[in-house]
């Protein structure tokens, strides 16, 4: 005999888990860059049901933020991981964006040499060739910025253009150094037994790192709190939990077996802490950082740094 109380509530449980599936929300996150245990707090925000919780279904699509911007702009995706300035030199340039949430609150950028070459301190730089994969991007920037607070200028140096084969060419010494980062580079030569010399750039341009960029349009809307506060989530996972979140970053609904080691990962997750709560954006670095991108001619005076930036769309009880 069937029991009818059993059959009745099968049938609302159904009923009403259709009904919550039909009331979901589908948005899509760009990912700047290949499959890697550096995007573990999206990764797990899916995995651990943080943005189900929102009522949303996430998809991610992975692509280099130069691919991935023009797609924000026209629609097709909602929010884009990138650096600080994808979002400033867009909006300079009249995109309608904005960065929402710091991934990282400092960001990785180092100039780093093998221990031989004798580069310990800035000075040491004069007349040697440093490895960029070009004019562009934070890294360049910050380099800039540190050679200006060090009275150092691009003539000083040789800067050499070499796309992202930094680990490689400084192996080779075909450079002196490269612009790198902490939680690339860095590691990789560790881990290979090799104790490079670093040169922090991140006090002459103590921009945060990567984060949440969106447009206006999606932030008059109110799933804009809840994708934020779901990633929070997962940066929070990510920092408590870092092994099991490079086992579901390294999963095969991820990034797979060759996203990453869990030293990177480590060394991303040491980028995350440090803000006044998870994603918080620090208004004092961003004055810094874009005063500097002012004086040097990438940002025009007439913008204030706070045009490029928000923070009302963080949820600060996320802890």
């Amino acid at each position: 005999m069937v029991d009818k109380n059993l059959v009745g509530s099968a049938i609302l449980a159904a009923l009403l888990a259709g009904s919550a599936g039909a009331q979901s929300r589908t948005i899509t996150i760009g990912l700047g860059y290949i499959p890697n245990v550096q995007f573990a707090p999206f990764y797990t925000a899916e995995q651990q049901g943080y943005f189900k919780r929102e009522g949303l279904n996430v998809k991610f699509q992975h692509g280099y933020v130069s691919e991935l911007m023009p797609l924000l702009l026209q629609g097709k995706l909602d929010f884009v991981v990138g650096d600080p300035e994808d979002a400033i030199l867009a909006r300079v340039q009249g995109a309608p964006v904005k960065y929402v949430m710091a991934v990282y609150q400092k960001l990785p950028a180092t100039l780093f040499s093998l221990p031989g070459e004798g580069i310990d301190a800035a000075n040491d730089l004069r007349g040697k060739t440093i490895g960029i994969p070009g004019a562009f991007g934070s890294s360049y920037f910050a380099l800039q910025a540190f050679l200006k607070a060090n009275k150092l200028s691009e003539r000083d140096v040789r800067l050499a253009p070499i796309g992202f084969t930094q680990l490689e060419a400084v192996r080779a010494k075909r450079v002196d150094a490269a612009v790198g980062f902490v939680n690339n580079e860095v590691v990789q030569l560790r881990a290979s037994g090799i104790r490079p010399n670093t040169l922090d750039l991140t006090k002459a341009y103590p921009m945060v790192g990567a984060g949440l960029i969106t447009t206006e349009k999606v932030l008059a809307d109110a799933v804009a709190k809840k994708v934020v506060r779901a990633a929070q989530r997962g940066v929070t996972f990510t920092i408590s939990n870092p092994q099991r979140a490079f086992e579901i970053a390294t999963s095969a609904a991820y990034a797979g077996p060759n996203g990453g080691t869990l030293d990177v990962l480590k060394a991303s997750v040491a980028l995350m802490r440090g803000g006044a709560f998870v994603g918080a954006i620090d208004a004092r670095n961003w004055g810094t950082a874009v005063g500097f991108l002012q004086t040097s001619g990438q940002v025009p005076k007439r913008f204030k740094p706070s045009d490029f930036y928000s923070g009302a769309y963080l949820d600060k009880s996320v802890k």
